[in-house]
């Protein structure tokens, strides 16, 4: 279900759980050209990692996966749903990421994106992640080519 577009909406986090899955692979699937599958969802969730859901009522606005190292986090996957895509969602996501890695006692948050991925590198670099090595042939791409991935990180 979706919510009104018009109306504001009241938000909150909620670990992911088997019951929200297959609305996250719907979202993962909408989202991107080569998505997670539900093994990826379900082995972070096996392995510890934070999974968490973004929700409005019981719409999915967006979820992160991040995974807890020795003094830093790794953002693996950040979605916003395409219908709540350039609302600021985002950043709430990051946000929220944010304030979890610092209470992990993490010093830095890293990530990779596509060096495609323009809208994304902006919303990076407006919460204040760096640019700082380049992955190349990381991401699969279309017509079996290989995308490289920009590395970047926030420092805590």
């Amino acid at each position: 279900m979706n919510a009104d577009l018009t109306t504001p909406l009241e938000a909150r986090f909620e670990t992911l759980t088997p019951a929200y899955l297959a609305c996250v692979l719907f979202v993962e699937q909408q989202a991107y050209a080569h998505p997670w599958s539900a093994s990826h969802f379900l082995d972070s969730l096996a392995s510890g990692y934070e999974v968490q859901l973004l929700m409005a009522g019981d719409t999915l606005l967006g979820y992160f996966v991040a995974m807890k190292g020795v003094d830093e986090v790794h953002l693996l996957n950040i979605t916003v749903a395409p219908a709540y895509q350039g609302q600021g969602w985002a950043h709430v996501l990051l946000d929220a990421l944010t304030i979890w890695a610092k209470g992990q006692g993490a010093h830095s948050l890293w990530l990779e994106v596509r060096v495609g991925n323009v809208r994304a590198l902006k919303v990076y670099e407006a919460q204040g992640y760096g640019r700082v090595g380049l992955r190349k042939k990381y991401y699969p791409a279309a017509d079996n080519q290989r995308e490289d991935a920009v590395v970047m990180c926030l420092k805590l």
